[in-house]
């Protein structure tokens, strides 16, 4: 007779717990990497500025961080390999890297903007890193 530890349940487990931990883990380097680059990427230094207290400039880091982690969490909830979740990962970057070149070139000057701490600006750009990470997710999901 089994016992619990050998239920088919448990063994399940114990094969996939370390791939989703795998899966995740990669998923979490891409989050914290992409978040890295886009703040070396954009001339103002958010970090910098978030510890003097510029809320514009931690509205924009978070924007940054919640419209990566939005497709990449559907990816990792679609995709069956490390390498779909590296190539979801790159590509969805690549195009909040993108949003951000667009609202500046809409709003002129947006770099500034956060530096001089407009919220406003800040906000607007949440919202297209937002709605950009939705569409991404729904792509994914296919």
């Amino acid at each position: 007779m089994p016992t619990q530890l050998q239920s088919p349940e448990i063994q399940a487990f114990a094969t996939g717990f370390p791939l989703t931990l795998l899966h995740a883990g990669v998923t979490m380097l891409i989050l914290v990497l992409g978040t890295t680059l886009c703040a070396l990427l954009t001339p103002h230094k958010e970090i910098a500025l978030i510890r003097d207290g510029n809320a514009a400039a931690a509205l924009s880091l978070g924007g940054v961080m919640i419209g990566l982690a939005i497709p990449l969490a559907m990816s990792l909830s679609a995709s069956t390999s490390i390498v779909e979740i590296a190539v979801w990962g790159v590509a969805t970057v690549a195009v909040q890297l993108l949003v951000f070149r667009i609202v500046d070139m809409v709003l002129r000057g947006l770099p500034q903007r956060i530096q001089d701490g407009d919220v406003a600006a800040a906000a607007l750009l949440i919202g297209a890193k937002l709605a950009t990470a939705l569409v991404l997710a729904a792509a994914v999901a296919g």
